[in-house]
C-alpha cells in the first residue's frame, strides 16, 4: 500500500498545482473556446475579405504549417455581416485599371472555385454563378467618360461593348432610352453568384488548412513605440502591436493573444478597429491624426414580381441605390441611371427596412427607366451594411505607415465581395514578401488620406 501511495503523490501534486494561480492545467475550466495565447497573424473580421487573406496566407506560405493564423469574428451567425446580405454581383466595368484587374482575377477564381477551395472528401461547391452582363447608361454629359472607361477596361482584357441609343433600344426594347447618349454592356465575366456559398466555402477551406477561429470581439491592442527621425529631420513615433485582447462572446472575460501581424478586415466597423490601435488619435492635419475614413452604410435589397413586361411573373431584385436591378432567371443584370443623394441615404443605425424609402426613392427611378415597372409589387426586402470609404469610395490595402504591423483589407464601398479573392492574395503577398507580386495596389495605400490624393473611380455603384 505504501508503494501505491508513493506512486500517486506526483499525480496528486499535479492536480493541486493546477488549482493554484499559474497552474498548467485546470480540469474544472474548459478553455476550448479561447483563442491561442500566441499566433503569427490575427485577422479581425471573418467575412469574405478576412477569410480570403487567411486562405492566401496559408496557400502562399513557403512551408506547410509555417504560419499560424487566427480569425476573430464577433458575429458567428453572420446575421449582420455584409457578405451574406449582399446581392452578389461581379463586374469588370470600372474606370481604374486596378479595379478591373481585381475583378478579372476574382471572376476566374469564382469560375474555378473548386480548384481553389475544394476540400478532399467534401462535396464540391456550387456558387450558382450566373453569367450575365451589366448594362451602364450614360447621359450626354457622361458619354466621354464612359468611352474612356471602356477603353481602359478593354486594355486590361475585359470584354465590354458600347451601344448607341438605337442599338440599346433594339436589344432591350422595354427600356426607356430618353436622356441616354451611350451604353456599355459586359459581354463576359460578369453576373452574380451566391455570396453565402463563397463565405462557407472559404471557411471550410481555411479550416482544412489549419486556420483557427474565435467567436469574440477585439477590444484592445497593446503596442510598443519607437521614436525615429526622418531624413528631413522630422521625429515620428512608430508603433507595433504585440498583443490583441479578444473578449469572448457573451462574457466579460478576455484573452490576450500575442501576435506579429494584425489584419484589419472588419468591414463596416474597420474604422473603429483602427481607432483602437490609436490611428487618427493625433493632432488634426498630421499623419498621426489621420483617421481611417471607413464607416457603415446601409443598403436595402428588394425582391418583387412584375405582372407585365420584362420578367413577367419572375422575381426581380433591386438595391437602394435606385440604379441597379436584376432579372432573376432571365440571365441579365442591368443598371439604370439615377442614385439617391447622400442626404437620402438610409439611416445606418439599424437593419430595419424602410419600405417608404423604396416607394419614394427607388421605385420612381426604376419606373422612369422601365415603364413596365409601374405595376410592380415588393415581395420581400432586407438590409445590409457595407464598408463605405467616405474619402474616395475605393479600397484600403496594405500597412499603416505608423502602426507598422496593422494591414488593411477594407473600405471597398460595395465591391469588396466581388474583389475579395484578388484583394486577399494582394494582402498576403505584402505580408509574406513585402511587396505586391501580381496586381500593384499601391494607389490604395492608407497614406493617400493624409496626402489628400483621391483615387477616383467613376463607376462606384
Amino acid at each position: 500500500m505504501g508503494r501505491n501511495w508513493a506512486g500517486k503523490v506526483p499525480e496528486i501534486k499535479k492536480k493541486i498545482q493546477s488549482f493554484l494561480p499559474g497552474g498548467a492545467w485546470n480540469p474544472l475550466y474548459d478553455t476550448s473556446h479561447l483563442p491561442p495565447e500566441r499566433t503569427d497573424v490575427v485577422i479581425v473580421g471573418g467575412g469574405v475579405l478576412g477569410l480570403s487573406v487567411a486562405y492566401w496566407l496559408k496557400r502562399l506560405e513557403k512551408q506547410q504549417g509555417a504560419i499560424q493564423v487566427l480569425v476573430v469574428e464577433r458575429d458567428h451567425t453572420y446575421s449582420r455581416a455584409s457578405t451574406g446580405l449582399s446581392v452578389g454581383g461581379i463586374r469588370q466595368q470600372f474606370s481604374l485599371p486596378e479595379n478591373v484587374q481585381l475583378s478579372l482575377f476574382s471572376v476566374d477564381f469564382l469560375r474555378n472555385i473548386n480548384d481553389y477551395l475544394g476540400v478532399v472528401d467534401d462535396p464540391p461547391l456550387d456558387l450558382q454563378f450566373n453569367p450575365s452582363g451589366y448594362l451602364l447608361l450614360a447621359s450626354e454629359k457622361g458619354a466621354a467618360i464612359m468611352e474612356n472607361n471602356v477603353k481602359v477596361q478593354r486594355q486590361e482584357g475585359a470584354k465590354v461593348c458600347l451601344m448607341s441609343p438605337e442599338q440599346l433600344q433594339n436589344k432591350f426594347p422595354w427600356i426607356n432610352t430618353e436622356g441616354v447618349a451611350l451604353a456599355s454592356y459586359g459581354l463576359e465575366g460578369e453576373g452574380w453568384f451566391d455570396p453565402w456559398c463563397l463565405l462557407q466555402g472559404l471557411r471550410r477551406k481555411v479550416q482544412s488548412m489549419g486556420v483557427l477561429f474565435c467567436h469574440g470581439e477585439v477590444t484592445r491592442f497593446v503596442s510598443s513605440s519607437n521614436r525615429m527621425e526622418t531624413t528631413s529631420g522630422e521625429e515620428v513615433t512608430l508603433k507595433r502591436i504585440h498583443e490583441v485582447h479578444v473578449k469572448m462572446d457573451h462574457s466579460l472575460e478576455y484573452q490576450p493573444v500575442e501576435c506579429a501581424i494584425v489584419i484589419n478586415a472588419a468591414g463596416a466597423w474597420s474604422g473603429q478597429i483602427a481607432e483602437l490601435a490609436g490611428i487618427g488619435k493625433g493632432p488634426p492635419g498630421t499623419l498621426r491624426g489621420t483617421k481611417l475614413p471607413v464607416e457603415p452604410r446601409k443598403r436595402y435589397v428588394y425582391v418583387w414580381h412584375c405582372s407585365q413586361g420584362p420578367g413577367l411573373g419572375t422575381p426581380l431584385v433591386a438595391d437602394s441605390s435606385g440604379a441597379y436591378f436584376r432579372r432573376e432567371g432571365l440571365g441579365n443584370n442591368y443598371l439604370g441611371g439615377c442614385s439617391p443623394t447622400e442626404e437620402e441615404e438610409p439611416d445606418p443605425g439599424n437593419l430595419e427596412v424602410d419600405h417608404d424609402f423604396f416607394q419614394g426613392k427607388v421605385w420612381p427611378h426604376l419606373a422612369q427607366r422601365v415603364p413596365a415597372f409601374e405595376n410592380l409589387k415588393v415581395r420581400s426586402a432586407w438590409a445590409g451594411y457595407y464598408d463605405y470609404n467616405t474619402f474616395d469610395q475605393n479600397g484600403v490595402v496594405g500597412p499603416h505607415p505608423l502602426v507598422v504591423n496593422m494591414y488593411f483589407a477594407t473600405g471597398f464601398s460595395g465591391h469588396g465581395l466581388q474583389q475579395a479573392p484578388a484583394v486577399g492574395r494582394a494582402v498576403a503577398e505584402l505580408v509574406l514578401e513585402g511587396h505586391f507580386q501580381t496586381i500593384n495596389l499601391s494607389s490604395f495605400f492608407f497614406s493617400r488620406f493624409y496626402l489628400g490624393e483621391k483615387v477616383t473611380e467613376h463607376n462606384i455603384l
